[in-house]
């Protein structure tokens, strides 16, 4: 497969693992706010996807409806979910020889939805969660088209593989914004606070399915860190990352497949390997912060063996 078009392929799903994960923390902060007027701040989630500095952050954090136009609809938002479909569009319309026809018409749809002035008007004067509900549907069926109709080639792999990146380091930032606020407190018993950090990360059912003893701050660093059947916990991620790597291993690129499979078996044997305990000792932020700095060097390390960037 040539490297432009696996470039295009893996950064097309990043994109797409963004957008999902944006507007699922939206739609459940949005739901904490309603709860929680006075005291509720939208600076956690402004920390976690976009790059305002502390003092543009502070000036809208109260600001619900400033908020949601900035990060859904905001064309001078880089990472705004406007900006973030029509880079995943762009990338797909690149490599359409390579993607199913009916992935191709999915990511056109959104984007044309995202683009609609209705929505941009509703945001502002509707119910914000029925129009964030229509752009999550989009995403889902993004994902439900990806898994029915392509081929499990390379190509495949490509977009698991920038997927699971992607998702890794959500996990990882959200997990780490939300301890810092509590200023990693783990005695913290506040029952509504734990409900909507698991419902950002759509662990909250799982959470009640698998722990019987009520919430507990230890308990959700292990769900959301250490569990291989959450599918949005770092050590699922990681673990799906390593499987789609493997389709990768040829003759052709031996030595890019070797780096990288040392580079993310190290990080697999890390998380795999170590407990609530450890993690407390070595310090939950750093230990977070090291996880994703090194799944930023798997993305490098990509674009150096397999995308000819460096």
């Amino acid at each position: 497969m040539l490297s432009r078009v696996a470039d295009s392929l893996y950064w097309m799903s990043r994109y797409m693992e963004r957008t999902d994960g944006i507007l699922r923390m939206l739609r459940i902060n949005y739901a904490s706010s309603q709860d929680d007027i006075h005291e509720f701040s939208w600076k956690p989630v402004l920390q976690i996807f976009t790059y305002l500095d502390e003092e543009r952050a502070a000036v809208i954090s109260r600001d619900t409806r400033a908020v949601l136009q900035y990060m859904v609809t905001d064309k001078e938002n880089s990472n705004s979910v406007l900006n973030i479909v029509t880079h995943a569009r762009e990338n797909a319309r690149g490599v359409q020889d390579h993607i199913t026809k009916e992935l191709w018409q999915c990511l056109n749809d959104f984007y044309h939805t995202i683009r609609d002035e209705q929505l941009v008007r509703g945001l502002q004067t509707d119910d914000p969660v029925s129009i964030l509900d229509v752009l999550i549907r989009q995403g889902l069926l993004y994902y439900g088209i990806t898994d029915i109709t392509m081929a499990r080639g390379e190509g495949y792999a490509f977009l698991n593989i920038g997927k699971f990146i992607e998702r890794g380091v959500q996990a990882a930032d959200i997990l780490d914004i939300k301890f810092s606020d509590l200023e990693y407190d783990f005695t913290r018993m506040d029952t509504t606070w734990w409900k909507y950090l698991l419902l950002s990360i759509s662990g909250f059912e799982l959470y009640l399915k698998t722990y019987r003893s009520g919430f507990d701050a230890r308990n959700v660093v292990e769900l959301i860190v250490l569990n291989p059947n959450f599918p949005r916990s770092i050590l699922y991620s990681v673990n799906r990352l390593h499987m789609h790597l493997q389709r990768l291993k040829d003759d052709l690129n031996r030595e890019g497949y070797q780096k990288l499979d040392f580079m993310i078996g190290k990080i697999q044997s890390r998380v795999r390997y170590t407990t609530v305990d450890a993690i407390l000792q070595e310090g939950l932020h750093g230990f977070l912060k090291s996880v994703k700095e090194d799944l930023y060097e798997v993305g490098i390390a990509f674009n150096h063996h397999y995308f000819a960037y460096l």
